[in-house]
C-alpha cells in the first residue's frame, strides 16, 4: 500500500496537503508549517518515504499509524484533529474546508486505519512518500 502526501498550501503556521491512496485520491491533509528550522511542536517532518507500522499509541490509548525513521522526530503518527493546535509534528487527515483546518477528521482517520490494518494483516508493506 502507497500513500502520497502531497503538500499543496503552505502558511506560516500550518501546511495542507492531498493525500492519495494507490494513485487514488483519498483526503486533506494538516500539518504544521514547513521549516529549514527545526521548532519543536511546529515544524512539519520532512519531505521523504516512510514506513507506516500500526502500534498502541500511550498519548491516545489506542492503535494508531506510526511513521518509522523520520530524521529529527519521533512519535509521528497519523491522527484525527482540526487545527494546527492538534499537531506536534504529525498529520492529521480530514476535508480541508474551512481554511487553516481539516474537518471530519475522526471519520477520515478510521477510514484510513481500517484500509492500512488490512494491507499490514495481508502481509503487505504501508508506505508514505511526503512530496
Amino acid at each position: 500500500m502507497k500513500l502520497l502526501l502531497q503538500r499543496v498550501g503552505f502558511n506560516p503556521n500550518y501546511t495542507i496537503g492531498h493525500l492519495s491512496v494507490d494513485g487514488g485520491y483519498l483526503t486533506d491533509t494538516l500539518e504544521d508549517a514547513v521549516r529549514t528550522e527545526k521548532i519543536k511542536g511546529k515544524t512539519a517532518i520532512p519531505a521523504g518515504t516512510y514506513e507506516i507500522i500500526l502500534t498502541m499509541s500511550a498519548r491516545f490509548g489506542k492503535v494508531m499509524p506510526l511513521l518509522l525513521n523520520v530524521p529529527n522526530f519521533e512519535g509521528v503518527r497519523i491522527h484525527s484533529g482540526n487545527t494546527a493546535a492538534d499537531t506536534e509534528g504529525c498529520i492529521l487527515v480530514g476535508k480541508n474546508t474551512e481554511k487553516g483546518k481539516v474537518l471530519n477528521s475522526r471519520m477520515w482517520a478510521k477510514l484510513l486505519y481500517m484500509d492500512i490494518e488490512k494491507h499490514i494483516k495481508a502481509g503487505e508493506k504501508v508506505e508514505i512518500e511526503i512530496v
